[in-house]
C-alpha cells in the first residue's frame, strides 16, 4: 500500500469545500437539486468518482470555475464513490443538514474553508480515503476575552440572537 497527501485547491480561500463518499451514478444529479433548492444564490461544482462500470468523474453545478475544481480535485484523488462540492455564497452549515437526507450519500468526510489535504491510500486495486487534515493545529486554549469575541462575532454575522 502506498499513500500521499492531496491538497485540495480552489481558486479563492473563502470557497468551502464538501468532501464525502457516495454510492451511485445518481449521485451528481441529487446533489445538484439538494443545493439549488437549499439557498437562494448559491454557486457550486460538483464532482464525483463513479466505482464501476465506465468509471468517469461525473459532474453538474451552476458555476464553470468550481465544476472545473471539482473535477481536477477528483482527478488528483482517484478515490472510487468520492465526491466534492465548492460553494460559493453560502456555507456548508447552510446545506449538510440537507445533504445528509440524499439518499446516496453514505459519509460526509469535511466541510471547511480551511486548507484541506486528503490522505489517499493506493492499492493494487485502487485508490480510498484514509483521512483529512483540516486547517491547522490549536495554538492555546479560549479565554475569557476570545469567549466573548466568539460570541459576539456569532451574532455580528446572525447566527445567534
Amino acid at each position: 500500500m502506498n499513500m500521499e497527501v492531496v491538497n485540495i485547491s480552489r481558486p479563492e480561500e473563502d470557497i468551502n469545500v464538501i468532501l464525502g463518499y457516495s454510492h451511485f451514478i445518481k449521485t451528481a444529479e441529487d446533489i445538484y437539486e439538494a443545493l439549488v433548492t437549499s439557498v437562494p444564490g448559491i454557486k457550486f461544482g460538483i464532482a464525483f468518482c463513479e466505482a464501476s462500470g465506465p468509471r468517469l468523474i461525473r459532474h453538474e453545478g451552476n458555476d464553470n470555475e468550481l465544476i472545473k475544481y471539482a473535477v481536477d480535485n477528483c482527478e488528483k484523488i482517484g478515490a472510487g464513490h468520492v465526491f466534492i462540492i465548492l460553494i460559493r455564497n453560502a456555507y456548508p452549515i447552510n446545506v449538510l443538514n440537507t445533504l445528509k437526507n440524499v439518499q446516496e450519500i453514505t459519509r460526509i468526510l469535511a466541510a471547511s474553508a480551511n486548507p484541506l489535504q486528503v490522505i489517499v491510500a493506493s492499492t493494487e486495486q485502487g485508490k480510498g480515503i484514509i483521512g483529512v487534515i483540516d486547517g491547522y493545529p490549536p495554538l492555546g486554549v479560549e479565554g475569557k476575552d476570545e469567549k466573548k469575541e466568539r460570541k459576539e462575532f456569532l451574532r455580528k454575522i446572525g447566527y445567534k440572537l
